[in-house]
């Protein structure tokens, strides 16, 4: 579904000016061609112009990303490198010779789909997430423990999705349970349990806050849909013979991504669904 605009919104802030300026203007940029698809009839000049500019960027904006993280030693720097690779290669596969009007219309169609699906993605399951990896300490003191609690700040006054956040805090505490496992040296069997709770919650979570959604007629809810998918292919990214053989530091990766991605999507985005009336 191509969502009508394309709003940068206050969860789609980084914090980072020049990377929030540049995401800005991509959205703009969307919107134009957006604005004009169904006005316009020549659509194969459309399609060149929006490939030409998204080429720009992602030769200009993925370069700064890139720079920033490495100067801060951002952890996620491969995982963003992989992303950018993957969106530089689908906009260069894009071939506009020989188009006539009706699939040169279909191709913007479908490139607009294309970016309402990964740039939100992409903004929302990483981007947010620079320079915050490695923020939560390890150690065993009563501020962190802290962290994990499920505090007033979080509560949406919808029942059912406060009950299930205070599940997903409680499953980022047994993940720092884990990790302070003193006497036990292989916690692989403990990692994949904690995984598996995970995938099981947000099965379960997103589902009944989407339906929840739909049944409200939320205006936002495919943003959201966009946001929890982020979420899920980072689960599903998960390479468990990585984990096997860097157990300590996939965990304290692991918590840090959780904890950030839940207070940012709370605060910002679930905050903002209004109670059934």
């Amino acid at each position: 579904m191509v969502i009508d605009m394309y709003e940068f919104t206050e969860d789609c802030i980084t914090g980072i000016e020049e990377i929030d300026r540049e995401h800005e203007h991509l959205f703009q940029v969307i919107n134009e061609a957006y604005g004009l698809l169904n006005t316009a009839n020549k659509h194969i000049v459309m399609i060149r112009g929006l490939v030409k500019e998204l080429k720009k960027y992602a030769e200009v904006h993925f370069e700064h990303e890139e720079a920033y993280m490495r100067k801060i030693n951002d952890p996620e720097l491969p995982r963003q490198i992989r992303e950018h690779e993957a969106f530089t290669k689908k906009v260069n596969d894009i071939y506009t010779d020989n188009l006539d009007e009706e699939e040169s219309k279909k191709m913007l169609e479908d490139l607009l789909i294309f970016l309402s699906n990964w740039l939100y993605r992409h903004i929302l399951g990483s981007d947010i997430m620079i320079g915050k990896m490695g923020t939560v300490q390890t150690s065993s003191t009563s501020s962190n423990e802290q962290s994990f609690q499920f505090t007033q700040e979080y509560k949406t006054n919808i029942d059912f999705i406060d009950e299930e956040h205070k599940q997903l805090f409680q499953i980022i505490q047994n993940v720092y349970d884990v990790i302070h496992m003193e006497y036990v040296h292989d916690k692989f069997d403990r990692i994949v349990n904690v995984l598996n709770d995970l995938k099981d919650y947000t099965d379960k979570h997103f589902s009944d806050e989407e339906e929840y959604m739909e049944r409200i007629r939320y205006k936002d809810i495919e943003v959201q849909r966009l946001a929890h998918r982020a979420f899920i292919e980072k689960l599903n990214q998960v390479d468990l013979e990585s984990v096997d053989d860097n157990q300590e530091e996939y965990l304290e990766e692991l918590i840090n991504f959780l904890l950030e991605w839940l207070k940012n999507h709370i605060l910002k985005m679930d905050k903002k669904i209004p109670p059934e009336k």
